[in-house]
């Protein structure tokens, strides 16, 4: 039998509610335990990696338009997804011509260094999706 991936229920979007970061975080580790599923340090990686993108929505995406996780086929990893409403893409800090005074942009190296891959694709009709997948393992 082949175990299908699963989607939580989804958050509340359209919102710029500081809240939804910890919603996020409470659905990947309720669909973590659900499955039975990431060692205790990829479970704090798993939360930290959401809690950044959530945020990151809220504070410089125009807020959280869309938000999902679901595990990989082979259940070794979990797959995140955070649409937001800006057309902006991620900048770390000290990143070749970013403003180095700007409050921010540690956030982003502590996702791709965590991530075992990391995509960005601008949408169509505005705003970005990031979709991250995390090892569980």
């Amino acid at each position: 039998m082949t175990e299908q991936p699963y989607s939580p229920p989804a958050l509340s979007v359209n919102g710029n509610d500081p809240q939804l970061a910890t919603d996020a975080r409470h659905t990947v580790i309720r669909l973590l335990d659900e499955v039975d599923r990431g060692t205790e340090r990829a479970r704090t990686d798993v939360q930290l990696v959401v809690a950044e993108l959530v945020s990151n929505a809220l504070r410089h995406g125009g807020g959280l338009a869309g938000f999902g996780a679901e595990l990989t086929p082979d259940g070794e990893a979990l797959r995140v997804l955070v649409h937001d409403m800006s057309d902006a893409l991620p900048v770390a800090r000290g990143a070749l011509g970013v403003d180095v005074d700007r409050p921010g942009g540690f956030g982003w190296p502590i996702v791709e260094h965590l991530a075992l891959s990391v995509e960005v694709e601008a949408l169509p009709q505005g705003g970005k999706r990031i979709v991250v997948v995390l090892p569980l393992i």
